[in-house]
């Protein structure tokens, strides 16, 4: 696959529209063809659409992604939205003045999480070393859900996503606070963005008021937390087909013709 980068001189803020993507399930999601159809419209219209990744993955997992073909963003909203970065020459930069209120709610707490949490039942510890969050694969045959107390208790967040997904989190931190507050830094339009996402660590992002989409396959309980709202739309269309199938039905920007 051909590698992009994005290039052009109009600011995010003077785009038409701008894609605020989950990764997995989302971005990633739905067939070979749906994905580059996607990707060659972004690519396509770079001067009046703007890319922002808002993902739990962490930086490393985006250059790779990226390198290999995947369309480069121009912001990260990474690591379950404690990771707030700005892409430059394909290098993932955080952004110091929106990630200092992360670093002090966090207080370099992984230490004491992963102590609190060593043998817990149902949890495994996951290998990356995160910055500001401590993350585990979540067994639910045997998992203990007094983990959520222990948590609480330190002063932390809990989020399960997917069934499978177990981590702490600063305080009041996650996708949806860290994407309002990049929007707000750059001075978009709140009107202009689509949040899109599929599971349970999206719900903030899907419900902090911005247009949103909830693309075809997302997480039964996702869905249902977000059926009521009306910003959300509930996209039949698989991953990526979803991401256009919205842009299509709230008139965001013109789309490749079949959407």
């Amino acid at each position: 696959m051909t590698l992009h980068t994005p290039v052009t001189d109009v600011p995010i803020n003077a785009r038409k529209f701008v894609l605020a993507t989950d990764l997995d399930g989302t971005f990633l999601g739905g067939t070979d063809a749906d994905r580059q159809l996607l990707y060659d419209w972004i690519e396509a219209n770079r001067d009046t659409i703007g890319l922002i990744f808002v993902t739990g993955r962490d930086p490393k997992f985006i250059r790779e992604l990226c390198d290999g073909g995947v369309p480069w963003p121009e912001y990260v909203i990474g690591d379950v939205g404690t990771t707030i970065a700005k892409v430059v020459n394909r290098e993932i930069h955080p952004i110091e003045p929106l990630e200092k209120d992360i670093a002090d709610r966090w207080g370099d707490a992984g230490a004491s999480v992963r102590a609190a949490l060593d043998g817990h039942p149902g949890l495994t510890l996951q290998p990356t070393a995160f910055r500001y969050r401590v993350s585990y694969d979540l067994h639910t045959d045997s998992f203990d859900p007094q983990a959520h107390g222990i948590i609480q208790e330190m002063g932390h967040d809990t989020l399960v996503s997917d069934n499978r997904y177990f981590d702490v989190l600063p305080r009041g931190v996650s996708k949806g606070p860290s994407l309002k507050r990049l929007v707000a830094h750059l001075d978009i339009a709140p009107d202009t963005v689509l949040a899109a996402g599929d599971t349970m660590n999206d719900l903030s992002m899907l419900e902090c008021g911005l247009p949103a989409v909830a693309v075809g396959g997302s997480e039964p309980d996702l869905l249902s937390r977000v059926g009521p709202l009306k910003q959300v739309h509930k996209a039949a269309a698989i991953g990526a087909a979803g991401i256009l199938e919205a842009v299509a039905v709230r008139n965001f920007h013109p789309v490749p013709k079949g959407n």
